[in-house]
């Protein structure tokens, strides 16, 4: 496996509230791993949020005995979720800080992914797949018919995620195994991207890019092309 990841603050955005961590080596019973996460709260909150729970998943995945990729994906979560928590009380300015992931992690053949939030993950071949489901107000209203898909990401409340990490203990995670073919690449990104480059565009970039490198370099270019709103990251792997 090949990964590259790269997190960009955007055009309009003041600091960067995301935080991503690629590893093609092993990180403890893991032989690789990759998340995303997308922070919410005050300028320090959101940025503290998002790179708090990461390093906490790797904390956890790195000393944890566990060796099966979903109980031990879920176990990292909870783990950050309960320390964002905790770390919210102890200073006024965190309070209500919060955060999105989705973490995948490739093993013999198959690809894992646990997500919270509105960040997402696509399986991408020669078409493109969104795994993830948005846990947001528009996904909800797209699913019982109030709202059509293409009609989302310009609605005023396209940012209102329904999950995030330091909210809600237990925190209720999505979780998602498929098996991959040689070839396959697997993206990881926050919605910096996701609202300003359309499924199609990030398709058509992917394929004609040689690496993961130069294809997730593209994809922020081409976000902040577009307007650059938001934050940007992207994790790209090539199975």
């Amino acid at each position: 496996m090949k990964a590259y990841s790269i997190t960009d603050i955007g055009k309009r955005r003041s600091s960067n509230q995301d935080f991503v961590y690629a590893s093609e080596q092993p990180v403890g019973n893991l032989t690789n791993l990759m998340i995303v996460a997308d922070g919410m709260g005050g300028h320090n909150a959101g940025d503290l949020a998002s790179r708090y729970t990461v390093e906490s998943m790797v904390a956890y995945i790195e000393r944890s005995e566990e060796k099966r990729p979903i109980p031990l994906l879920s176990m990292a979560i909870h783990y950050a979720n309960d320390l964002v928590m905790e770390k919210a009380k102890t200073d006024k300015a965190l309070e209500g800080m919060g955060t999105t992931v989705v973490a995948a992690t490739i093993q013999d053949g198959y690809l894992y992914v646990a997500n919270v939030g509105d960040s997402r993950l696509y399986l991408i071949d020669q078409e493109i797949e969104q795994i993830t489901r948005d846990h947001s107000l528009v996904e909800e209203m797209i699913r019982i018919g109030e709202l059509q898909r293409q009609d989302a990401r310009s609605h005023p409340d396209r940012n209102v995620i329904t999950r995030a990490i330091g909210v809600n203990s237990p925190v209720k995670i999505d979780f998602f195994d498929m098996k991959l073919e040689e070839g396959d690449r697997i993206l990881l990104c926050s919605d910096g991207l996701t609202n300003m480059v359309d499924d199609d565009e990030i398709l058509h970039i992917v394929k004609k890019c040689a690496s993961p490198q130069e294809a997730a370099q593209r994809l922020v270019t081409e976000a902040n092309k577009n307007g650059g709103k938001d934050n940007v990251s992207v994790v790209l792997a090539e199975f």
